[in-house]
Order: structure tokens, then sequence, then C-alpha cells
């Protein structure tokens, strides 16, 4: 019964419209503009979150337990905050009239209602779901390995690049896969911060508010490529960790060797 209570939503959004009539609809000027959008803002929000989230995962995974624990809940209060006070923040902290507006104006950068808007509002929603993924998968890290190769001379840099983070790669994955799926989804706190302008901000999930009143069509499309995409994401990742799992080393940089008497 639960199975069938959450497939159920799902399964009804392709039953509503022919697969043909699915494919048409995506065709509208309203789906392309979006999906570039969304396209293009979550693959700049994906690699800010990777650039900055992996280093800062990492060095939350190897504070004492207290200070972890108390950055760690810092780094999950996104994930409760409703998303209106989430755009709300993001508003107070980078809008014109926002804690760091005058500095904007002064550099001349206008964020909100942009893109960049997009790319903010999608990175503060969707990281903590990769870095608390991180840590954890930073913590699982047996910590006599990156102990051995500093007793054999590599640095703190060395030590994350060839030890940490390819113990921690299909964790990492997984943390990735999860933040990608919350970003393409995200809206909220775009429309807050962003607005729901067709061709510049308007990501599929706003799209999808828009045209329930115009085409629900349209509407059912757009919902139908997001399923697809989601769920393919996290599939992905399950296959892709379980292929690691089964082909890898338990030190994937040092192969083992087998020695003779």
């Amino acid at each position: 019964m639960a199975l069938a209570f959450l497939v159920l939503p799902v399964v009804a959004i392709f039953a509503r419209v022919p697969p043909g009539e699915l494919l048409s609809a995506l065709g509208t000027e309203a789906a392309k503009d979006a999906l570039v959008v969304t396209v293009k803002t979550n693959l700049v929000s994906m690699a800010l979150i990777l650039a900055f989230g992996t280093p800062a995962a990492y060095w939350i995974a190897t504070r004492e337990p207290r200070l972890r624990d108390v950055v760690v809940t810092l780094v999950e209060l996104p994930l409760v905050l409703p998303p209106a006070v989430a755009g709300i923040g993001l508003l107070a902290a980078f809008g014109r009239l926002g804690l760091l507006g005058g500095t904007m104006d002064a550099l001349g950068i206008d964020i909100a209602f942009t893109q960049t808007a997009v790319v903010l509002a999608v990175t503060f929603v969707a990281s903590p779901f990769y870095v608390r993924t991180a840590v954890a998968a930073f913590e699982a890290v047996d910590p006599a390995l990156p102990a051995a190769a500093r007793t054999l001379g590599a640095g703190p840099g060395r030590v994350f690049f060839r030890v940490a983070l390819p113990l921690a790669a299909g964790g990492l994955g997984a943390g990735a896969a999860l933040a990608f799926a919350r970003g393409i989804g995200e809206f909220g706190a775009t429309i807050m911060f962003a607005g729901s302008l067709e061709g510049r901000t308007q990501t599929l999930s706003l799209a999808i508010y828009e045209q329930f009143d115009l085409d629900f069509d349209v509407a059912l499309a757009i919902s139908a490529l997001l399923v697809i995409v989601s769920g393919t994401v996290l599939l992905s990742v399950k296959l892709l960790t379980r292929w690691r799992s089964g082909s890898t080393t338990p030190i994937p940089f040092a192969p083992s060797t087998r020695t003779s008497s």
C-alpha cells in the first residue's frame, strides 16, 4: 500500500496524456526556454557545489566532534527552512537593499531577478544535500590510511587528493546526484529571489506552475521530463556505486599485489 501510494501520482502524470502529445508539448517555446535556463543554471550551481563543498566537507569531517556537530547543524539548516524563508533570506543578503546591496551597487552588480539569482537559489537549497553526504563519506574513510600517508611524507593536499577523495568517491557521487535532483526541482527560493521571467529566470519547475493554468498538457509534459531526469540520475548513481564496489580494491589508487614465499 505504501509503494502504491508513492508510485500512483508518478504513474498518473504519464497516464493522463499519450507519449506523443507529451513530446509535442515539450516542443513549445515555454518548455524549451525553461529547459535551457534549468540546464545552464544547474550546471553552474553543481560546479560551485562540487568545487567549494568537497573541501568544506573534508574540513568538517576532520574536525573534533563538538565543532563538527555545530558546523553540520549550520549546513543542514537550509534543509528545514521553508522555501519562502530561503528566498527572503537570499533577498535580504544579496538584494539591492540587502546586507551586500551597497557593495553590489558599488561594483555595478545586480543579482536579484537574474540568472545569477537562480544559480544562488539552487546552490543554497541543494548544496546541503551534497555537503552532508560528503561529510559522512569522508568520516567513513579509515583514519589510519590518511595517517599512514602523512607518515610517508605526503602533505595535506596530497593526502586529500590521493587518499581521502578516491576512498570517498562513492559517497560523493551519491551526494552530487541528490543535490542535482534537488536543484532541478527547486521552486520556492527561486521564485522569491529570481522571479519567473520566461527565457531568463523561469526554470522547469516555475514553468509547470505557470503552464498549470495556461496549458495543462504542457505542465504534464514538463513534469514527466523532470520525473525521467530525476529517476535516471538516482538509478545511475546506484548502479555506478554498485559497479565501483565490485570492481575496485579498498585502496583504488594502490592495487593489491600478491607475493609468494
